[in-house]
């Protein structure tokens, strides 16, 4: 009985109390009458039975109220609360997850909480009821990393839309080695290369299914560390340090895609531009990039690369000319 006694404080001080919520010795002993039965335990025990749970290592501290009185609590468990916020948030707006999924996931934040500290997650996260795809991302991420972890080759069915936005599935042979699971614009990539030519193969993991591990492999090939901005999450062509003419009011934007490898100088030939010049992975996706902040940015350099984008442009305007 004293150990069982002692596990029921602990879980009370854990549940019902934090650095701003403390408890009296004479609420955990009303909370061991009415939710335990276990009546006649006086003030005394219910002390020394929280000194013991101090010596064996849990952190119980006390703070004194009106009258000297002492309210427990305790404090950090693991998680801060701003960070136990942050990852229910993240779950709540993850649109691979169920409503019941999300439900499960954030339950299980809770019993880090105490009970006034739910109650704030309550009142600031609210479900999305809307449909959601019938994959499970958690599952598909679980084998992925399996597969990585254990080296070895990686099978799967992998789905393109057809033209009622359905996803249609492909079984292949595939001589896929996965190498690296990536996060990027909110969807999940798996990395793989193919055994057959060594080339760099990238599939949305969301896109999966029935995916199951192959042959071993001794060893997992490296991917290249990228040597510049990488717009996407293809490999490019090659890499080239490019000069661009932007207006201001994008250098926020584009210096949080270029990272580091850019730098910003004022144009002063042009008031109120100025010139970024970065080191880019060039493929047809940075020529889409560009274009889709219009006439506000200008490739100046390096030639070959304008002259291409003038061809892209010109090909464009083709289509549109009556």
């Amino acid at each position: 009985m004293e150990h069982e006694r002692i596990l029921y404080i602990l879980d009370y001080l854990t549940r019902c109390t934090d650095e701003k919520h403390g408890a009296s010795l004479q609420e955990i002993k009303r909370y061991l009458e009415s939710e335990t039965n276990m009546e006649s335990v006086s003030i005394l025990t219910i002390r020394r039975d929280i000194e013991r749970l101090e010596c064996a290592g849990n952190d119980v501290r006390f703070h004194t109220a009106a009258h000297n009185t002492r309210r427990y609590y305790i404090p950090q468990k693991g998680f801060t609360f701003n960070e136990i916020r942050f990852l229910v948030d993240s779950v709540s707006i993850n649109k691979f997850l169920s409503p019941a999924r999300k439900r499960r996931l954030i339950h299980k934040f809770e019993v880090l909480c105490s009970e006034a500290q739910v109650r704030q997650l309550i009142s600031r996260v609210s479900l999305s009821g809307r449909e959601t795809p019938s994959y499970d991302l958690l599952e598909n991420l679980e084998k992925v990393h399996a597969i990585i972890s254990d080296r070895r080759k990686i099978q799967f069915e992998y789905g393109k839309s057809d033209l009622h936005g359905n996803l249609v599935y492909y079984q292949k042979d595939r001589e896929m080695i996965p190498c690296k699971v990536v996060y990027f614009n909110e969807r999940f990539y798996l990395k793989c290369v193919d055994a057959t030519n060594g080339s760099i193969r990238t599939y949305r993991i969301d896109r999966m299914r029935r995916i199951s591990g192959g042959e071993s492999v001794r060893k997992l090939p490296q991917l290249p560390k990228p040597e510049g901005a990488v717009l996407d999450m293809f490999e490019p062509e090659r890499f080239a340090v490019v000069k661009l003419r932007i207006k201001r009011i994008l250098l926020d934007d584009l210096l949080e895609h270029l990272g580091d490898y850019a730098r910003a100088e004022d144009d002063a030939s042009n008031p109120g531009s100025v010139i970024v010049s970065a080191n880019i992975g060039i493929s047809r996706n940075f020529y889409r990039w560009v274009m889709k902040y219009g006439e506000n940015v200008e490739i100046l350099s390096p030639p070959d690369i304008r002259d291409e984008m003038q061809t892209m442009l010109e090909e464009i305007l083709k289509k549109y000319k009556k």
